[in-house]
């Protein structure tokens, strides 16, 4: 008999046109992905039917051009894509084709990872260190080390290095991932061996096929969500596809995970009432794209995202709770801190970010609103770094891109009707 989970997750995935209030959107449906935590929307992801990210793939480049004065190479990946690729990042490419006696020449042919969709007028970021994810291990190509989730426990993480101590790293290196603290030994040496195989395929593979050839599709989003999801709290994954809903069940069967896992994954079919209704998707969706968020408090924030960063600014607003004002402000900056971190990760904010919480004299405040943030910055299962406060008192933080920002998925036309 299972626990019940106190803090139940949903991954809710849906298929279907779209309609935000202000918003025009393109006339063809929308994949949606959302994850709920206590009946509240925290992540979301929006793409297109017809938009196709090339995150994570791998092919077989030709480097076209070298630019010493950004120490970076030019890669054709082919269908006129080309791709960023900084020298700095020279380890031991796999080169399927070799040119001369230099590192990397022009005409060299060598296989290549997209480590960042291409964003309007940036080309992708490309690597050479490929990269394989499963649930519990990533497995990479160049960096032939043993790495260890900062976020595992000093318990586990003396255990993982016993159990692979004698993994040889000749070839490849190893990063255990956070998902992995629970893990039996037998599931981690499975994964393991099914990544090896993998990548042993992939090598072998672009020895026979020719340049440009796509040797390996990332997972879709859904699907790495699925595998970044600790499924001990995952209550249900409800999807109105059949063909994700059908991809899951056989994911977790290959897994060999236990039985309770498959029950949780539902098919919804109602033509009268769509999945995306019945979780007020639509509506969660236009508040996520607003600039003001409204605090408890009475209290709001400010949200501006500009090409170079994010500007958020905290009001007291409607806030006129009968404290001291120094008091006061701590109160509306703590909240705010903690619904500036729920809403970096709704609208999957990335790059620098300046806040401007509301302004104390008091330093010791100061210092319990800057342990909150790092504490908040922490928990971010996104790379999130604390920088300071400057002069003018703007806290400033950075978090890493990993994908496109919510904005960024809906606003494809800059067509808003504010």
């Amino acid at each position: 008999m299972q626990a019940k989970i106190l803090n139940p997750k949903k991954l809710i995935i849906s298929k279907q046109h779209l309609q935000i209030k202000n918003v025009t959107l393109d006339d063809e449906p929308y994949l949606v992905t959302c994850l709920f935590e206590d009946n509240k929307m925290v992540e979301i992801n929006c793409k297109k039917s017809s938009d196709e990210s090339i995150l994570g793939n791998i092919y077989i480049g030709r480097v076209q051009n070298i630019v010493k004065n950004v120490n970076a190479a030019f890669i054709d990946i082919g269908n006129g894509k080309k791709g960023f690729y900084s020298l700095e990042d020279y380890k031991s490419p796999v080169f399927i084709k070799k040119n001369g006696k230099k590192p990397l020449s022009i005409g060299d042919e060598l296989l290549v990872q997209v480590a960042k969709d291409p964003i309007k007028t940036k080309d992708p970021v490309l690597s050479t260190n490929l990269n394989f994810t499963g649930k519990y291990l990533v497995l990479t190509s160049e960096n032939h080390t043993l790495g260890i989730s900062s976020k595992i426990g000093k318990e586990s993480r003396t255990r993982f290095k016993t159990l692979l101590s004698n993994q040889s790293l000749n070839e490849y290196g190893i990063i255990i991932r956070t998902n992995a603290k629970d893990a039996s030994d037998e599931s981690i040496f499975n994964e393991l061996s099914q990544l090896e195989h993998l990548y042993q395929e992939t090598v072998t593979y672009a020895k026979n096929r020719v340049t440009f050839t796509c040797l390996y599709e990332a997972p879709r989003d859904e699907m790495k969500l699925l595998k970044d999801l600790d499924w001990k709290d995952l209550d249900e994954i409800v999807t109105d596809d059949i063909e994700i809903f059908e991809s899951f069940v056989n994911y977790l069967k290959q897994s060999k995970t236990e039985d309770f896992l498959l029950s949780k994954i539902r098919f919804y079919e109602d033509d009268n009432f769509s999945l995306v209704k019945m979780y007020n998707i639509e509506k969660q969706l236009e508040c996520a794209l607003k600039k003001n968020v409204w605090l408890k408090s009475g209290a709001y924030l400010v949200i501006e995202q500009t090409e170079a960063l994010t500007v958020i600014d905290v009001n007291s607003g409607k806030n006129i709770a009968k404290k001291s004002a120094q008091e006061n402000h701590f109160k509306i900056n703590i909240e705010a801190a903690k619904e500036i971190a729920a809403q970096l990760r709704l609208r999957n904010i990335s790059g620098i970010c300046i806040i401007d919480f509301i302004s104390m004299d008091n330093p010791e405040y100061e210092i319990k609103l800057m342990e909150e943030m790092s504490n908040l910055c922490k928990k971010d299962k996104i790379p999130t770094q604390l920088i300071d406060i400057t002069k003018l008192g703007l806290v400033e933080l950075t978090r890493k891109k990993v994908k496109k920002s919510l904005i960024e998925q809906i606003y494809t036309q800059k067509n808003i009707d504010e």
